[in-house]
């Protein structure tokens, strides 16, 4: 089984019924998650539901994308006591944020922290974290076994290490926020689904995952104005999708 299931698709807040930032990569049997923003645990037990989780990779520190890593260390604080330390990749800034939640605890019980950016052999995968702009350190992640990549921006404004980052991968996960006047900005930390399919056109990707949304966007909208400018296969990030790597598209 060599997968990635959606664990959530929105940007900033969950709409009814969905999740913010979380994906759940599964290769032969190791489990590997990437964000796990506001409301994704559940979702990840369901899919889980022993909890297992080999290894955790955060791209940044707001909630939208890190807020459910509390509740796996609590999981495995109160739950899974004597088990070994989870190894986690992140950027500085986020333990720091979760630390305010409960600062009477030591998070490094449970997290063996390995900081992005950086590379590291991860269980099957080359990991690679590339320092991509947004308004706190941002890390985009690559995931490299063999032949067949996974990438995903995190949050990000348009640069040209996005290029880097998704060249050649099998699906190329990028956020997509779409939000009123977001390309008027003078720095730009966010990106249109338009920018998303321009970026992954750059980098050979085969497949295009659209996520991050503003709630309330026109998803369908956001898929077709990316398909505008990409020509592979392009589909927007809905809760509890499955998609398997390395297939050929249908």
């Amino acid at each position: 089984m060599r997968q990635v299931t959606v664990l959530g698709s929105c940007g900033a807040f969950p709409e009814s019924g969905r999740a913010c930032s979380g994906f759940a990569v599964d290769w032969d049997g190791y489990r590997l998650v990437l964000d796990l923003g506001y409301a994704t645990l559940p979702r990840l037990l369901a899919h889980w539901p022993d909890g297992v989780v080999d290894a955790v990779a955060i791209t940044h520190e707001h909630p939208d994308h890190c807020i459910d890593l509390h509740g796996l260390f609590r999981m495995r604080l109160y739950g899974r006591a004597g088990e070994p330390r989870l190894p986690l990749y992140c950027p500085p800034g986020v333990l720091d944020r979760l630390e305010g939640l409960e600062p009477d605890v030591d998070l490094t019980a449970v997290f063996d922290v390995r900081p992005l950016p950086g590379t590291y052999r991860v269980g099957p995968f080359e990991l690679t974290g590339l320092s991509l702009p947004h308004f706190v350190p941002n890390a985009g992640i690559r995931l490299q076994a063999g032949e067949i990549a996974l990438a995903y921006s995190g949050d990000t404004g348009p640069d040209p290490l996005l290029a880097e980052l998704g060249r050649d991968t099998d699906l190329f996960i990028i956020e997509a926020t779409d939000r009123d006047g977001e390309i008027l900005r003078p720095t730009r930390n966010l990106m249109t689904s338009t920018e998303a399919g321009h970026w992954a056109a750059r980098a050979g990707a085969r497949r295009l995952m659209l996520t991050h949304f503003w709630p309330g966007n026109d998803r369908a909208a956001s898929v077709a104005a990316a398909r505008d400018v990409f020509e592979g296969g392009v589909l927007a990030a809905e809760e509890d999708l499955v998609i398997t790597l390395g297939a050929l598209q249908g």
